[in-house]
């Protein structure tokens, strides 16, 4: 196996610390003990890490945004894997037209896309609802989870299933115990990418979030713009920080290889 030379890991390193300054940046503006935006030139501060408690906004909007995650990225997943296995498996007419409607709000602006649902619930009414603003969101984030599992469905052996299905299984037993588990790595990552898609979603939901939908990102949004304390840096951490025990707990248990590219 040939080794990187000195100039490879020169690059990489140099890559690497361009890509993690700005949230060394933000760990590091999160300890301050000011009440603006400041490195910790004078010490080390928990303070703000104690005021996110304090912060309901913050503390009600995450834990919308958490559950928002869950059910879009499920509801997206639930509809990409049916969809990924009738475009990878049969040749219909219209074939590449579906595929593309599937795949369009990756190229519609989220401005456009923000705007056309205000209009949208405005019309008939059904602005402020958890339900409308999940299936927003679900819009959003299918694509991403569509391309994973396509990606995983591309080029299946199906003689296993057919074996299944010559031996009596039914086809719901055949997709649960052969299908299934063949494609679970492109599953597994699209929800993945779903959630983390729905979770950090801001341009068009600060467009049909209302003050009781309102998500975490929309929250912080409203926090940079209302006041400049590190407050919100202080989150960024917390969440930066979760985000790295949540990937090293997952690796642990599952394997990163495995969930994502189906490796062991």
């Amino acid at each position: 196996m040939r080794k990187n030379g000195l100039l490879s890991l020169v690059y990489h390193t140099i890559f690497i610390a361009f890509i993690l300054a700005p949230l060394v940046v933000v760990v590091l503006v999160s300890f301050t003990g000011k009440g603006y935006i400041s490195l910790p030139t004078e010490g080390f501060s928990l303070r703000w890490f104690r005021a996110i408690g304090g912060a309901t906004e913050l503390v009600n909007a995450f834990w919308l945004s958490l559950w928002l995650g869950l059910a879009s990225a499920t509801v997206a997943v639930v509809l990409a894997v049916p969809a990924a296995l009738a475009l990878v498996r049969y040749r219909f007419a219209g074939r590449g037209a579906i595929a593309a409607f599937f795949m369009s709000p990756l190229m519609i602006p989220h401005v456009v896309l923000g705007v056309a649902f205000l209009r949208f619930f405005t019309t008939i009414g059904v602005s402020g609802s958890f339900v409308w603003l999940s299936l927003t969101h679900v819009v959003v984030v299918m694509p991403y989870a569509l391309r994973l599992v396509l990606a995983s469905a591309t080029g299946l052996d199906r003689d296993a299933e057919k074996a299944a299905l010559s031996l009596g299984a039914s086809r719901m037993t055949a997709f649960r115990r052969i299908v299934l588990p063949l494609i679970l790595p492109g599953v597994v990552g699209g929800w993945m990418l779903a959630f983390i898609q729905s979770f950090d979603e801001l341009t068009m939901t600060v467009f049909v979030a209302t003050p009781g939908t309102t998500t975490l990102p929309v929250a912080m949004y409203n926090q940079i713009a209302q006041t400049i304390d590190p407050l919100v840096a202080s989150v960024s951490t917390v969440l930066i920080a979760g985000t790295v025990v949540l990937m090293v707990l997952l690796d642990r248990l599952v394997g990163l290889d495995r969930v994502l590219i189906g490796k062991g």
